[in-house]
């Protein structure tokens, strides 16, 4: 059964062919860093319009790259939420349009689980139930997974996510949007023993909070630096002891969840598990409790139509 997937609720327009919910025929991700780059951030109305130029020429590659035509699938599905709302409507709209024209069914996914089924296409039946971690831009969330349509949500970010902090700490220290990618290769030069930072509830269940953490970056920046760029050694240190404080946080949680409950694999996914430093720990983490780790490839960690298709 081929279905094709399409996802617009952020800034990335994307589509993808999945074959029978495990072999991904095809993936097709069109980024707008360009245009979002100047303002730090993403601007809802200007993602919206660049999703409606960019939809179609996306979903025409991601059919030619799997080497079949609308006529050959069996059904579309769409991400319907969470997400910016104007840019959801315009993927939504069209896989309506579609559905409607071509008579193909339409199922509407909801955008996290779907996150966590990337990490599907590398299960058996049998390896259920599993955890997960979907940490992005605008999600920190952890799942307990019964079967791949029986999603329990355990703990959630109290305030920002855990991406969510990593790009508005990189706009505090000058780095520039995306911080994500900045930050992590910033880190692998740093001492993450440099600064003190806390660690936000991590004796506290499985929630979190990471808005203490950002405004203690904050602070520690205008009391060092003020207005005056910060040298580089020490904005790798300070990278460094961020993400270490982040990490050090997520760890703590996942390794209270695999203490809790008893399962057959541990997914990893969302945006920021393409960050270097977290996968390195919960690699070491799942490996001390005997876990099997489940890592998509960092294609398949940001926004992306395969999953969408394969959930």
């Amino acid at each position: 059964m081929l279905v094709l997937g399409i996802e617009t609720s952020c800034d990335e327009t994307a589509a993808g062919v999945v074959l029978d919910g495990r072999r991904v025929l095809s993936s097709v991700i069109h980024t707008q860093f360009d245009l979002h780059g100047p303002y730090g951030g993403v601007v809802p109305e200007l993602a919206s319009r660049r999703h409606v130029e960019a939809a179609l020429p996306v979903i025409q590659t991601a059919l030619s790259q799997a080497g079949i035509e609308l006529k050959d699938l069996a059904g579309l599905a769409v991400s319907q939420g969470p997400g910016l709302v104007g840019a959801l409507l315009v993927g939504l709209n069209l896989a309506k349009g579609v559905s409607f024209a071509s008579g193909l069914p339409l199922a509407g996914v909801n955008h996290l689980e779907a996150h966590a089924a990337a990490g599907f296409l590398e299960l058996e039946t049998g390896d259920f139930p599993v955890a997960a971690l979907v940490v992005s831009g605008g999600h920190t969330n952890f799942y307990w997974i019964k079967s791949p349509l029986s999603f329990e949500l355990l703990g959630r970010t109290r305030d920002d996510a855990a991406g969510e902090a990593f790009d508005k700490v990189a706009k505090l220290m000058g780095l520039g949007y995306p911080g994500g990618r900045v930050i992590d290769e910033l880190a692998g030069r740093g001492n993450p023993d440099r600064f003190e930072l806390p660690r936000p509830m991590i004796g506290q269940g499985l929630d979190c909070s990471f808005s203490g953490l950002k405004t203690a970056v904050l602070q520690l920046v205008r009391a060092r630096w003020g207005l005056e760029p910060a040298p580089e050694t020490d904005l790798a240190d300070l990278a460094a002891s961020f993400q270490a404080a982040v990490v050090d946080v997520l760890a703590a949680k996942i390794d209270r969840l695999l203490v809790r409950r008893r399962v057959g694999a541990f997914i990893l996914a969302g945006g920021v598990a393409a960050n270097r430093g977290l996968r390195a720990r919960v690699q070491a983490l799942t490996k001390k409790r005997g876990v099997r780790l489940v890592l998509p490839p960092v294609t398949l960690c940001t926004d992306n139509g395969a999953m969408i298709a394969a959930l």
